[in-house]
């Protein structure tokens, strides 16, 4: 065990941070094991697995939001994230897109699965027989368009704050924000109208998983952006100094590549011989 001014030194000797004890990985381990113990309860009937679950789900949120505020405490004020540190931030980033990318590789691989070799079952034909689907022109090529612009506005916000301009770094992350919004409200009306279900056989799982999960992400990205937002409002960010933003950017152009292959395949290429 070191003694505190052996940990001290170890900080001031290189140029990676070394965290200070914390109690937030063992409270989050906890708040994990009773989210999916009480979830799992729940699904089985069992009296207080809900309350459980309740519990669990504040503890995590709780943890988030203390979390990060001790990160963005090291980052922008104690100023403990050096060249290094944001160095394996960013690797780390990297991977989680990557495996993002496999995430959404698993639908695409069920999609394409059934799609390309339909089999009798739903009439040897793709899109079923009994499935009504959705016009592509209509709200999906004007989520296209919000989601692709919401992209270029997002790389001016970066470009913006690379060069110290703070007023259109926030005005383009406004136009941002609102395209999002737009085309999460959008998705919801799609799913409202939709003339099917995520129960109608294989085409219905596979466009509600697919296109529902990337709808999460846009929420979590537009979260993500939102709370950026926050942060150059209070000077958080540097031309420097500005992962946090920068990882919320490429989260958000990994969001748009997604949506262009949902788009192209889901939407147009399955309702191409209809």
């Amino acid at each position: 065990m070191l003694s505190k001014e052996q940990f001290k030194y170890l900080k001031t000797t290189h140029s990676y941070h070394l965290v200070d004890p914390s109690p937030w990985p063992i409270v989050a381990a906890f708040g994990a094991f009773m989210l999916t113990s009480g979830g799992v309860l729940y699904m089985h009937k069992f009296i207080g697995g809900w309350n459980l679950f309740l519990t669990g789900f504040t503890i995590i949120l709780y943890v988030m939001y203390t979390w990060w505020r001790d990160v963005i405490r090291e980052a922008t004020f104690e100023d403990q994230h050096t060249v290094v540190v944001q160095k394996g931030l960013r690797l780390g980033m990297i991977l989680f897109i990557v495996s993002e990318v496999m995430f959404f590789f698993a639908f695409f691989w069920a999609f394409f699965h059934s799609s390309v070799a339909p089999v009798y079952n739903i009439g040897g034909v793709w899109p079923p027989k009994a499935i009504t689907t959705i016009n592509t022109y209509a709200v999906p090529l004007t989520n296209t368009f919000l989601l692709l612009t919401s992209g270029a506005t997002v790389t001016w916000a970066h470009h913006a704050i690379l060069v110290r301009a703070k007023k259109h770094t926030l005005v383009a992350l406004i136009f941002t924000l609102v395209l999002a919004s737009l085309f999460t409200g959008l998705q919801g009306l799609e799913y409202v109208s939709a003339p099917f279900s995520i129960s109608d056989g294989v085409y219905g799982s596979c466009f509600f998983l697919a296109t529902g999960f990337h709808g999460f992400h846009v929420f979590i990205g537009t979260i993500a952006l939102l709370v950026s937002f926050i942060r150059i409002v209070y000077n958080h960010f540097t031309d420097k100094h500005h992962f946090g933003f920068e990882s919320a950017i490429w989260y958000w152009h990994f969001v748009d590549v997604v949506w262009l292959f949902l788009f192209i395949n889901v939407y147009w290429w399955s309702n191409a011989g209809v």
